[in-house]
């Protein structure tokens, strides 16, 4: 899997996508990331990106001859049959563990992340799905992009250390089902204790234990 990341704040992906899991996906080559400074693609000497609203308005609003370009560029570099074009906005789709599942089926996602007051319209005719993971406010698409390329890449076979997710919270297309509740050692903690049933050894009685806890 390939994403490609079109953002004006690079350096904010450094630490979350360069460390653990995605780290060593990336050093085993079971995904790639690609960021892409949307600045490159600015106009005039000063690379402007965005500009004053038509007809007045609030803000600054980033202009489809920047992130048009940026986009069609980028999907040049590499001729790839199943890439989705996504949008990070507030208007976008809520992001689930279904759109995961499906967004790792492609070969490569192309990100475009949004920042001060949004997007020209003209730039949503371009891509193939707008996403939003929730309805509050972020400074910017770069977090969401993270969350996206996270949730995304644990799909990606060899990813996880172990075969498969079906065992974790919101898989199987389960909205709303959290894990049961687990515990390690110490077995007495602060007069805290665990379960019996979690140290009988009788699986399948340890089994009905957690379907009766599930949250």
């Amino acid at each position: 899997m390939i994403f490609d990341i079109i953002t004006l704040f690079p350096e904010m992906f450094a630490g979350p996508l360069t460390e653990s899991i995605l780290k060593r996906a990336q050093d085993n080559d079971l995904i790639t990331i690609n960021i892409h400074q949307l600045r490159n693609w600015g106009i005039g000497p000063h690379k402007q990106v965005d500009d004053t609203v038509y007809g007045g308005g609030v803000g600054m609003l980033l202009r489809p001859d920047v992130v048009i370009p940026a986009i069609t560029e980028v999907k040049k570099t590499k001729k790839i049959k199943k890439t989705k074009i996504l949008l990070m906005t507030p208007q976008g789709q809520t992001f689930k563990q279904q759109i995961a599942e499906d967004l790792a089926k492609e070969d490569r996602l192309i990100i475009v992340c949004g920042h001060y007051a949004g997007f020209d319209e003209r730039i949503r005719k371009f891509v193939d799905l707008e996403v939003s993971i929730g309805d509050y406010v972020l400074t910017g698409g770069e977090v969401p992009a993270m969350v996206v390329i996270d949730a995304v890449s644990r799909q990606i076979s060899g990813v996880v250390g172990r075969a498969g997710n079906e065992d974790e919270s919101f898989s199987k297309s389960l909205d709303r089902k959290m894990e049961y509740p687990q515990y390690t050692k110490p077995e007495i903690y602060n007069k805290l204790a665990v379960p019996d049933i979690l140290l009988s050894g009788h699986h399948a009685e340890i089994e009905k234990w957690r379907s009766s806890k599930t949250r």
